[in-house]
């Protein structure tokens, strides 16, 4: 049955997420990970019908075996499964196993037992469906900066009963010293990260981890419900590209050391398989592809300022651009290996008959142009150096360039791969996107022809449109993105929360659900956009 919450009731529930986390209510990461025991609760990921992965963290002198229980009970009665997996210093003392002969489709329950009998929290996972599934949701995040806010999309995720599975699209903590975005004025007060520095080091990467892992919200998320992640820049650090980053000087070691610093840490503390791409079969419902667009393959970023740098005319050096390197079909934003495994998974996936393939990826693939009232939206007092850049985004709109280059959107013959991709397997492609902090809802298209959808989902805290264009209200920027761009649907350009994506036979609805707040810690909501699409159109339904 569809939903098998078995004898758990609300309040048990409530419990479930909140009990055994007393090591999350000292102040920060730096008491947590001074603490012995399990420290971080527990979690789980990389579902399967007949497995699932479990992650914890105990915290000792030595390295310690623990024992993992699942059960389809929450007084573990009966165990269905298990095994051990040893907590070591090695791997910042966290411990992840596979669980498999596991029943398809259904909610078990979990802990940790350590030697001394000492148990963990006990968290809640469930597999993913065999065969034929009428229905499957799905909540999608991204875009968690501690400092700037409370978790409250994770809050309210977190106490609903109709979520099967989590899906963090990138950008689950962020690099950034204390004081620098966000400014020490715009951190909420009690937000507090360690270390106070960048994280560059290994050490650096497991502390902030730490202090994420430490929030309540999160923790109780991870608790209550199966998680696939993927990382995306902030992960490592800011637009980062196969060769380097914007937020990467000589100054902080080799590339290749830093990025493999930050995959480590990621291993260690997300529960993930280790291996950079993957998928997952929603019975004969939906394949999600989660591929990797950062580090692998991904090609340096184009940079108008370079494009338009030095003498001569402006327009004609972004028109030939736009004609030339742009366009080049060498660019990749994945590599061949890994475009041969996803176009090769559209294929298989509608071969065998499953209704919806789901890209579940980092960055924006619809595209957006800077409208020409966006040259009145920043305020007369604006930076000579931001005056420079809307001119020159204004420009390379005329140009037919868009305005955000590390997006798909820099990357457009890679993006025609894709998308022709998911055409020629005549595949009914969901794209599920983060990055951005603003709610977007494109239609794809390629070659003149409806491609798929695209569900582009606010951030949980960052700052969106709405903190950088003071004064102008959501419906203008919309309004003029929208008469910009026109794969544009729908967008909300000034709040923060989560997506969930239902999935039927015939239709997917999104739903953007918008938080009150997050300067103060509650899980209201202020509102939510509902869109659909059905089967076959390889676009939205209209409104």
């Amino acid at each position: 049955m569809h939903h098998q919450w078995g004898e758990m009731d609300r309040r048990q529930l409530i419990a479930l997420g909140t009990a055994g986390l007393a090591a999350l209510s000292l102040p920060g990461a730096a008491a947590a990970m001074m603490a012995q025991g399990f420290t971080h609760g527990v979690a789980s990921g990389e579902p399967g019908a007949n497995s699932v992965l479990l992650w914890t963290r105990y915290a000792a002198p030595s390295d310690t075996m623990l024992t993992a229980e699942l059960s389809a009970t929450s007084d573990f009665a009966k165990i269905s499964g298990g095994g051990s997996v040893a907590a070591t210093g090695d791997r910042d003392h966290t411990a992840k196993l596979v669980v498999a002969g596991l029943e398809p489709g259904r909610w078990y329950y979990y802990r940790f037992v350590a030697p001394d009998g000492t148990k963990s929290l006990t968290g809640r996972t469930r597999t993913l469906p065999a065969g034929p599934t009428s229905t499957f949701t799905l909540a999608l995040f991204s875009c968690s900066n501690l400092p700037f806010g409370w978790f409250n999309a994770y809050a309210h995720a977190a106490a609903r009963q109709d979520i099967d599975l989590v899906v963090h699209s990138g950008d689950y903590l962020y690099e950034y010293p204390v004081g620098d975005y966000p400014s020490l004025k715009q951190a909420v007060p009690g937000r507090d990260i360690q270390p106070a520095h960048e994280m560059v080091a290994l050490a650096d990467y497991r502390l902030r981890y730490a202090a994420y892992r430490s929030d309540p919200d999160l923790a109780r998320l991870h608790a209550l419900f199966p998680m696939i992640a993927q990382w995306d820049d902030h992960e490592i650090t800011n637009d980062s590209w196969k060769g380097g980053a914007e937020n990467h000087n000589d100054g902080e070691g080799s590339w290749p050391d830093r990025v493999a610093a930050a995959e480590r840490a990621y291993r260690e503390w997300m529960p993930v398989a280790d291996t950079r791409w993957r998928d997952y079969q929603v019975g004969d419902l939906a394949t999600i592809f989660l591929p990797e667009t950062r580090v692998t393959g991904r090609d340096r970023q184009f940079e108008i300022d370079e494009i338009i740098a030095g003498p001569g005319d402006t327009a004609a050096k972004l028109k030939q651009f736009a004609e030339t390197a742009y366009r080049d079909p060498a660019r990749q934003m994945m590599g061949a290996e890994q475009e041969n495994w996803l176009f090769d998974g559209f294929a298989a996936s509608t071969r065998q008959g499953t209704r919806w393939q789901v890209c579940a990826q980092q960055v924006v693939m619809g595209s957006l142009f800077t409208p020409p009232e966006s040259k009145d939206w920043f305020g007369a007092t604006m930076a000579d150096n931001v005056r420079r850049r809307i001119d020159a985004a204004q420009m390379a709109a005329k140009a037919g360039i868009p305005f955000n280059l590390d997006a798909w959107d820099g990357y457009p013959a890679a993006r025609s791969r894709l998308l022709g991709a998911a055409q020629r397997a005549d595949a009914d492609l969901v794209t599920l996107t983060g990055d951005t902090h603003n709610a977007w809802a494109f239609d794809l298209g390629e070659g003149g022809r409806p491609a798929g959808i695209e569900i582009a989902g606010q951030s949980v805290t960052s700052p969106g449109y709405e903190g950088y264009t003071r004064g102008i209200s959501d419906e203008a920027r919309v309004s003029a993105l929208r008469a910009a761009s026109p794969q544009l649907k729908w967008a909300n350009t000034q709040d923060r929360g989560y997506v969930t994506v239902q999935m039927t036979r015939d239709r997917v609805t999104a739903n953007w659900h918008n938080v009150e707040t997050i300067r103060t810690h509650t899980p209201v909501l202020k509102a939510t956009h509902s869109m659909t699409a059905t089967r076959g159109r390889r676009k939205y339904d209209a409104a």
